[in-house]
């Protein structure tokens, strides 16, 4: 039985302060940088809940191992599954996995223990869900709703890519995995809505959740529908 390795190697610390560098949006492409604890990042072997600019650099890859083994398993077994995303899996199992993830360091999903493919997909959702910052930097998302608002189709996705191109490269790949793995039974119209609000939501909750509603749903499905020009 072959095992995949999820990478865990150690990072800098100062002795008495441990705190790790993240990146943060002050506008469209200008870079701030802050310092945050490292407590704030799990502890340093977890999966789950860890910053994504750290957890890809103890990897080495600009994409969580994790995430290309749920990609890779819905790929394989779960492509005919009717509601492969929107059907939720056993969360006691979901939970396990998990477990798995942040305590094991290995993983095989071909095993007969995760043949239910909504608890994969459930982990990933969760993943995605636990990230202490969003996958897509919120100080984005105002450029992000005022591309989708212009009127000239080639412009709307010139600014799209453009916003993109200007995200840390761990969340610009990492993104670009999961919007790639579209060939599945559920139309993007129905995949924006599992994915938008984890993939597009504000840092904190906003005062106008209407406002908030629709749009990151409306950018998953463009993303999925204009793949190829968005992700070159």
């Amino acid at each position: 039985m072959e095992y995949i390795s999820l990478a865990r190697s150690g990072t800098g610390r100062q002795k008495d302060q441990p705190h790790l560098r993240i990146k943060t949006y002050a506008e469209k492409s200008s870079l701030k940088w802050h310092w945050l604890p490292a407590s704030l990042c799990a502890s340093p072997d977890q999966v789950f809940g860890c910053q994504l600019e750290s957890l890809c650099q103890r990897e080495g890859d600009t994409v969580p191992s994790f995430v290309r083994l749920c990609i890779a398993a819905v790929d394989k077994r779960g492509l005919d599954v009717d509601g492969i995303y929107r059907v939720s899996g056993n969360l006691a199992v979901v939970q396990k996995l998990r477990f798995l993830v942040d305590r094991e360091g290995r993983l095989d999903l071909d095993s007969a223990e995760w043949d239910d493919i909504h608890v994969v997909t459930g982990a990933l959702k969760l993943f995605l869900r636990e990230l202490p910052q969003p996958l897509v930097p919120p100080l984005l998302l105002p450029d992000f709703r005022a591309a989708l608002a212009l009127s000239e189709s080639e412009q709307c996705l010139s600014q799209i890519q453009e916003l993109l191109g200007s995200m840390p490269k761990p969340n610009h790949d990492t993104l670009r995995v999961i919007a790639h793995s579209d060939k599945n039974r559920m139309t993007p119209h129905n995949l924006g809505i599992v994915f938008g609000p984890t993939l597009f939501r504000p840092e904190q909750e906003t005062s106008d959740p209407a406002a908030h509603a629709l749009y990151p749903g409306q950018l998953v499905q463009l993303m999925l529908t204009n793949f190829t020009s968005l992700f070159p």
